[in-house]
């Protein structure tokens, strides 16, 4: 009785707003979510896993999983029955990349300015209420537990390459993107309301964005975006170094100068 009650459901919790909505196909959106589920910390998830995380019953996620295995976006290939993403999602996102000449053009650039700030620098775009890396650069002299790289994501409201992407919006979408932040992410917006606020009256005069610890207390970060839209799209670059290697005053005033340089350069 419980599976036929839950299934009714129309969207997920994440997509609640397109409720009644006809045009929105809720099976496909939940197998995109399913896809979703799976991280570098949690690269094996089993069917159990994904009626957690989404709240879907048992048959829905055999359906979803069985389907995603047959067109190659998930794999079953571990020891313990555990599915993994599939070589069809790397394939999927190829086409984007490719089409991006202004990745290949700024990795020289990126490279020299990561090699500099002992750091990793990367280039971004909008991913709902994400910004997601579609290049980096990292210095072999970078001190990071974690590794920059392309596909990473993290929140716009807790980072400087978020709020880079904040201040390159016209005002309509800011302000639409700060309301749904104010709603879908309450917590980031208690904990980072400020800082972002501070951060976009700040943008005028320096022309990027800077970040002290909000994300990751060991990091120190500054960003910008690019000076034009790329096929109507803000791109977004931050240089993200370790705290023992630079103070903010010097992400401010050296690092920060050092990549609107790099943009300039790259817009000539």
């Amino acid at each position: 009785m419980q599976e036929p009650t839950r299934s009714a459901a129309r969207v997920l919790a994440e997509d609640a707003a397109y409720a009644g909505d006809r045009q929105f196909a809720t099976t496909l959106a939940r197998g995109l979510h399913l896809l979703t589920c799976f991280s570098p910390a949690r690269p094996v998830l089993a069917n159990k896993d994904f009626c957690r995380m989404l709240d879907l019953p048992k048959g829905t996620v055999s359906r979803l999983t069985y389907t995603l295995c047959q067109l190659g976006y998930l794999r079953q290939g571990s020891p313990s029955g555990g599915f993994e993403l599939g070589s069809a999602t790397v394939a999927l996102g190829y086409p984007l990349l490719a089409n991006m000449g202004l990745r290949q053009e700024a990795r020289p650039a990126m490279n020299a300015l990561a090699d500099h700030a002992r750091a990793s620098v990367s280039m971004g775009i909008r991913d709902r209420l994400n910004i997601v890396f579609v290049e980096t650069s990292r210095s072999r002299r970078a001190r990071s537990s974690r590794t920059a790289d392309i596909g990473l994501s993290y929140p716009i409201a807790a980072t400087a390459i978020g709020w880079a992407w904040l201040a390159a919006c016209d005002a309509r979408e800011r302000e639409a993107t700060l309301n749904e932040i104010r709603v879908k992410q309450a917590e980031n917006w208690e904990r980072h309301g400020r800082n972002i606020l501070r951060s976009l009256e700040q943008f005028p005069g320096r022309g990027f964005c800077a970040s002290f610890g909000d994300l990751r207390p060991e990091i120190v970060a500054v960003a910008a975006p690019y000076p034009a839209r790329i096929d109507g799209r803000i791109v977004v670059f931050n240089c993200a170094m370790h705290a023992s290697r630079c103070s903010p005053e010097q992400a401010v005033t050296d690092i920060g100068p050092r990549l609107l340089e790099m943009l300039r350069g790259l817009a000539a």
